[in-house]
Protein backbone atom coordinates (compact mmCIF):
# COMPACT_ATOMS: atom_id res chain seq x y z
CA UNK A 1 0.00 0.00 0.00
CA UNK A 2 2.87 2.43 0.70
CA UNK A 3 3.97 2.41 -2.92
CA UNK A 4 0.41 3.08 -4.08
CA UNK A 5 -0.05 5.75 -1.41
CA UNK A 6 3.13 7.48 -2.53
CA UNK A 7 2.23 7.37 -6.22
CA UNK A 8 -1.42 8.30 -5.92
CA UNK A 9 -1.64 10.61 -2.93
CA UNK A 10 1.65 12.06 -1.75
CA UNK A 11 3.49 12.84 -4.99
CA UNK A 12 0.45 14.58 -6.45
CA UNK A 13 0.17 17.14 -3.73
CA UNK A 14 1.89 20.00 -2.00
CA UNK A 15 1.41 20.08 1.74
CA UNK A 16 1.68 23.18 3.86
CA UNK A 17 2.36 21.23 7.05
CA UNK A 18 2.86 17.76 8.46
CA UNK A 19 -0.68 17.93 9.82
CA UNK A 20 -2.07 18.45 6.32
CA UNK A 21 0.07 15.58 5.00
CA UNK A 22 -1.15 13.25 7.75
CA UNK A 23 -4.74 14.27 7.03
CA UNK A 24 -4.26 13.44 3.34
CA UNK A 25 -2.75 10.05 4.16
CA UNK A 26 -5.64 9.22 6.51
CA UNK A 27 -8.21 10.31 3.93
CA UNK A 28 -6.56 8.19 1.23
CA UNK A 29 -6.32 5.18 3.56
CA UNK A 30 -9.99 5.45 4.54
CA UNK A 31 -11.03 5.68 0.88
CA UNK A 32 -8.74 2.81 -0.11
CA UNK A 33 -10.13 0.59 2.65
CA UNK A 34 -13.73 1.40 1.69
CA UNK A 35 -13.17 -0.05 -1.79
CA UNK A 36 -10.77 -2.81 -0.74
CA UNK A 37 -10.49 -5.99 -2.79
CA UNK A 38 -8.82 -9.16 -1.55
CA UNK A 39 -5.33 -9.82 -2.82
CA UNK A 40 -5.08 -12.86 -5.09
CA UNK A 41 -1.79 -14.75 -5.24
CA UNK A 42 -0.77 -15.60 -8.78
CA UNK A 43 2.42 -17.48 -7.93
CA UNK A 44 2.71 -20.84 -6.23
CA UNK A 45 4.56 -21.24 -2.96
CA UNK A 46 7.33 -23.09 -4.82
CA UNK A 47 7.76 -20.18 -7.26
CA UNK A 48 7.96 -17.70 -4.40
CA UNK A 49 10.53 -19.81 -2.54
CA UNK A 50 12.60 -20.14 -5.73
CA UNK A 51 12.58 -16.35 -6.14
CA UNK A 52 13.63 -15.89 -2.52
CA UNK A 53 16.53 -18.33 -2.97
CA UNK A 54 17.62 -16.54 -6.15
CA UNK A 55 17.47 -13.17 -4.42
CA UNK A 56 19.47 -14.47 -1.46
CA UNK A 57 22.11 -15.91 -3.77
CA UNK A 58 22.38 -12.64 -5.70
CA UNK A 59 22.63 -10.61 -2.50
CA UNK A 60 25.46 -12.83 -1.26
CA UNK A 61 27.30 -12.26 -4.55
CA UNK A 62 26.83 -8.49 -4.30
CA UNK A 63 28.08 -8.41 -0.72
CA UNK A 64 31.07 -10.55 -1.62
CA UNK A 65 31.92 -8.30 -4.59
CA UNK A 66 31.62 -5.14 -2.49
CA UNK A 67 33.95 -6.43 0.20
CA UNK A 68 36.87 -6.84 -2.21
Amino acid sequence: MFNILTRQAIRRGTFSSVTVLISQIRHYSDTWNTNAKPFTWTATADQIRANVRLTQRNMKKLVANNSK
